[in-house]
């Protein structure tokens, strides 16, 4: 395919991302769920203060990075639903962007199969959901898509004989690497997806003198990655109670059926991509599989491909399998699925969760662009067969468009509509809290305002969790601040105290 065509398909590929990431995010999803207004609170006390953290204790602790990028954009704009969910957004859109230039590295430079993973990437619920929440889980698969990418990418160039060019890759992986540790803590399991891609890089190679080169790049990768985490490890290391975060109260091994949980847990994550997804209305239409059924059956295809490649079962006059479909991209698209799939199977909350298991979104898209494409060429080839005509193939291309673009309609109508009007979803994201804040925010100054707060949750400076959206909203989340809005928190039994006559009362159930 010609390089300037694959660019324009690349940029209409991000122009559809950007616009299902980025249309109307203070409105879907509806309302402002307390995880989303706490990140903005701690953002905005940052901004204030001047006090940026590497890990925010609160809520069960949180790397800092993400609320710190989000201080940046609501010092820019304010303390707006949508600017907390545009650095969210902007994450997402990288990560389709990142997905194309790694399977374009993985296989050979294979851009059909990049150009249609990105695509299924940009138009999946799973990625467009968790893109438009205010939630920092979102970086960590676009660190990780990078990072793979520039480390790979430095890997392969040793070949062409220029340090300069690996060298500088290698420190890019690192960078980006370093970065993900502030993402989410299922990122903590990606060493081990970097030391198989390491072994692999080694055992394939035997000459010694590329061996010293991989050890080189291995090396500068490994240094920077310690030295942009270093201030997070620096942390844990004097505060080890906050490493674990609610880890070990959710874990497998705590219940009095670890085997049998474990085995549960592995079939409900193996199932949630075709048959049975998170019942979670925050995470996804409550049931439904995470992918989309055609864009399931490809998955299922791409990994029987990558099967039979795995076992020299490469007699397919198909030359996806001869020219792109090396068996060592297959290894690190699978050994990247086993690893992200651990954080998700080793817990023993909420099972299928679709945003713990967020690190294997860009392997499960990688290989559903490997199973479309072979479809595509098998199509082709047997049309060929029963007839040489143009015109055959010229059908195939009509179908293939209108199917991607069935996809696009498919998806904007399943999160706006379906989802995103659903009253499930506005109870998930607690959209009364939201019309709570918005109206206390209308208020005068100089109006006494009392939100009585029935609700429960984590506590958090002595106030349940649920009080997080109003304070948001009403930028109320400190005690100065509330001196300065007029505007208090208060529990039931304090409430004989308020003159009720002069103030503004409201209840947060």
């Amino acid at each position: 395919m010609n390089k300037k065509i694959v660019l324009y398909i690349l940029i209409f590929i991000i122009i559809i991302a950007s616009f299902l990431m980025l249309f109307n995010l203070s409105d879907f999803p509806p309302g402002l769920y307390p995880d989303e207004a706490m990140n903005g609170n701690n953002a905005l006390e940052s901004l204030h203060t001047g006090g940026w953290k590497v890990f925010y204790p609160e809520n069960n602790g949180r790397e800092g990075l993400f609320m710190n990028i989000q201080a940046i954009f609501l010092g820019l704009f304010g303390n707006k639903i949508w600017t907390l969910r545009l650095v969210s957004a902007l994450f997402g859109i990288l990560m389709v962007l990142g997905i194309y230039f790694l399977t374009k590295e993985l296989f050979n430079n294979s851009r059909n199969i990049a150009l249609l993973s990105s695509f299924f990437a940009a138009t999946s619920f799973w990625i467009i959901n968790f893109s438009r929440i205010g939630f920092r889980a979102i970086m960590a698969p676009m660190f990780l898509v990078w990072a793979l990418y520039f480390l790979i990418s430095a890997f392969n160039k040793i070949k062409e004989g220029n340090p300069k060019s690996y060298i500088l890759n290698s420190i890019f992986s690192g960078v980006f690497y370093g970065l993900g540790f502030y993402s989410y803590i299922a990122y903590r399991a990606t060493p081990l997806l970097i030391f198989v891609i390491l072994l692999f890089y080694w055992f394939k190679n035997k000459d010694s003198a590329v061996r010293k080169k991989i050890l080189l790049v291995a090396s500068g990768y490994i240094l920077v990655a310690i030295i942009i985490a270093a201030p997070l490890g620096l942390y844990f290391i004097n505060n080890p109670q906050d490493f674990f975060g609610r880890t070990t109260q959710i874990s497998v091994l705590n219940s009095p059926t670890p085997i049998k949980d474990l085995g549960t847990n592995i079939l409900k994550t193996v199932g949630m991509f075709n048959f049975s997804g998170d019942w979670n209305w925050r995470h996804n239409i409550a049931g439904k599989p995470l992918l989309f059924w055609p864009v399931g059956i490809l998955f299922i295809i791409g990994i029987i491909i990558g099967i039979l490649q795995i076992f020299k079962a490469s007699n397919s006059k198909s030359q996806i399998f001869d020219q792109n479909f090396k068996p060592f991209g297959i290894w690190i698209l699978f050994a990247w699925l086993v690893v992200a799939a651990l954080p998700v199977v080793i817990s023993n909350e909420g099972l299928p969760h679709a945003l713990r298991a967020i690190l294997m979104a860009p392997p499960v898209f990688i290989l559903a662009g490997i199973g479309g494409i072979w479809l595509y060429e098998k199509v082709l080839s047997v049309m060929h067969q029963v007839s040489g005509a143009k015109i055959k193939q010229s059908i195939i291309h009509t179908s293939c468009f209108i199917i991607l673009f069935l996809l696009i309609i498919q998806v904007y109508t399943a999160y706006f509509i379906v989802w995103g009007q659903n009253p499930n979803t506005a109870d998930a994201f607690n959209q009364e809290y939201v019309r709570i804040g918005k109206e206390l925010r209308d208020l005068p100054k100089e109006l006494p305002k009392y939100v009585v707060v029935e609700a429960s949750g984590v506590d958090v400076r002595g106030m349940p969790m649920p009080t997080q959206t109003v304070m948001f909203l009403t930028d109320t989340f400190t005690q100065d601040k509330q001196k300065e809005k007029n505007l208090y928190y208060i529990f039931p039994q304090e409430l004989e105290k308020v003159d009720q006559g002069k103030s503004y009362v409201v209840y947060l159930k």
